[in-house]
C-alpha cells in the first residue's frame, strides 16, 4: 500500500470535486463517482449481510471474497482505462450460483424480499446491486469501461438472490411469493 492516510479530511472536496486515483478532479456527482460509491454502497450492505451469519458459515465466505471485488471494481472506476474485474472472476460467480442454485426448488412464483432477516438483507444487497449495474450503464454511455465491470454486477445479482433463497431455508423460513392483488 502506498501512502498512509494520516489525516482523513483535506477540505479539497469541500467546492464540489472529488479526486481520481489518477490525479485528476471530477464533480462529486459524475456517473464515475457515482458507479464508485454504488460499489462501495453494496459492498457495505454485504457487510451487514455477513454479520448476520456465523462467521464459519460457507456464505460469509463466499460474500467477502465479493466485498474483495467490489473494492477491485470501486478501485477500477477511480482509475479511468484500468481493468481490475476481469471475466474470470464472472466465471467464478457463474460456479458459486449454479453451485448454491442447484439443490433449490424451481421457481414457479416470483419471490418478495424477506422470509428472514438474513434473507432480507441479502435482497437489499440485490436490489443496490441492480442499480449499481444501472449506473455503470449509464457510466458505459459516457466513457469507455471494461465490459466485465457490467458482467460482473450482473452475475452478482442473480447470486445474491440464490443466497436469499438459501438463507430464507437455512434458517426455517419460508419464502414469501407473490401474489396477484385485484
Amino acid at each position: 500500500m502506498g501512502n498512509r492516510l494520516s489525516k482523513i479530511y483535506t477540505r479539497t472536496g469541500d467546492d464540489g470535486s472529488t479526486g481520481l486515483a489518477d490525479g485528476s478532479r471530477i464533480a462529486k456527482n459524475a456517473q464515475r463517482v457515482d458507479a464508485m460509491g454504488s460499489a462501495d454502497e453494496l459492498s457495505c450492505q454485504i457487510g451487514v449481510l455477513i454479520e448476520e451469519l456465523e462467521p464459519a458459515d460457507d456464505l460469509a465466505g463466499v460474500l467477502r471474497k465479493i466485498q474483495h471485488h467490489l473494492f477491485d471494481l470501486g478501485g477500477e472506476f477511480a482509475i479511468p482505462g484500468s481493468s481490475m474485474v476481469g471475466e474470470n472472476r464472472v466465471a467464478w460467480l457463474e460456479e458459486t450460483l449454479d453451485h448454491y442454485n442447484k439443490p433449490l426448488p424451481a421457481l414457479k412464483n416470483f419471490i418478495l424480499p424477506g422470509g428472514s432477516k438474513a434473507a432480507a438483507q441479502c435482497h437489499m444487497a440485490r436490489a443496490i446491486c441492480r442499480r449499481a449495474e444501472r449506473v455503470v450503464v449509464a457510466l458505459s454511455h459516457e466513457d469507455s469501461i471494461n465490459p466485465a465491470a457490467r458482467h460482473y454486477l450482473n452475475r452478482l445479482s442473480d447470486l445474491l438472490f440464490v443466497i436469499a433463497r438459501v438463507l430464507a431455508r437455512r434458517e426455517g423460513a419460508r419464502e414469501i411469493l407473490w401474489e396477484q392483488t385485484p
